[in-house]
């Protein structure tokens, strides 16, 4: 299924959208292709799995533990694969990959959108490319038919909106604040005008928003005016604190919330 299709028929149907974080190769490759299976059957609509990196900017303390844990028990890149083969037969989900683009480039952005597409992967979430310099993923994912997620931010030009919001297909990924991911007590407020910001430049294109967003009220609120909310850190963490339990635990939690 594709991941539009699956936030369309949510909104149909006037149901929120939970999109759901988990690192690949923590604690083990197996150990994390179970944890994103129970995410989805605890009620998460699209998974997004997180390709551990070296050098991870953009993540906050949890999740740089989690996928340093990974890369030091061995993760190694092609890994990727087998895990979105394993996890996309098992649920009825997209599986969308999260990574930062040298990985990408390294292994040949061309094999990586065919591997990607013959696992049974929706689509890649690129958080350090900018359209700008996406020509050759922006190819690849059209000859591979995936979704490619650009990143909008607070301080994003309208230009710069209109372009990612134009290009991204599946959703455009609103990051809620300035700064890496992690739990907040309070999703920043500027997440609302990033939101308007893709709507007012691309009306039919899907927004949800991420970083910071920890629990069931945040993700409900979230979902009063995007498309989507997106946990990561709060997932991950409960993982280091109780193992599988504790995670489905979480998920309830939140999904919970979002369907009263």
């Amino acid at each position: 299924m594709k991941t539009q299709d699956t936030i369309a028929a949510n909104r149909a149907a006037g149901t929120d959208t939970l999109i759901g974080y988990f690192p690949l190769g923590y604690p083990s490759l197996a150990e994390s292709i179970e944890a994103a299976v129970a995410m989805v059957e605890e009620g998460v609509d699209v998974l997004e799995l997180g390709v551990p990196y070296s050098d991870p900017v953009m993540d906050g303390l949890v999740i740089q533990e989690a996928t340093g844990e990974a890369l030091a028990a061995g993760f190694k890149l092609r890994q990727t694969f087998d895990a979105v083969r394993e996890v996309s037969s098992r649920v009825d989900a997209p599986v969308l990959v999260m990574t930062y683009w040298n990985p990408v480039a390294q292994y040949g952005v061309e094999k990586f959108a065919s591997d990607l597409q013959a696992a049974g992967g929706a689509g890649l979430i690129t958080p350090d490319l900018i359209p700008d310099e996406a020509a050759e993923w922006l190819a690849a994912s059209d000859a591979h038919d995936l979704d490619r997620v650009f990143l909008v931010a607070p301080t994003s030009s309208g230009e710069r909106v209109k372009t990612a919001s134009d290009l991204s297909r599946g959703f455009v990924y609103a990051v809620s604040t300035m700064g890496i991911t992690g739990e907040r007590q309070e999703v920043d407020t500027l997440a609302r005008g990033v939101v308007s910001s893709v709507r007012q430049q691309a009306p039919e294109q899907f927004t949800a928003v991420g970083i910071g967003i920890s629990t069931s009220e945040q993700a409900k609120a979230v979902n009063s005016y995007a498309d989507g909310a997106i946990v990561g850190s709060a997932f991950v963490r409960a993982y280091q604190d109780g193992g599988l339990p504790a995670l489905r635990s979480k998920v309830r939690d939140i999904v919970s919330g979002l369907r009263k």
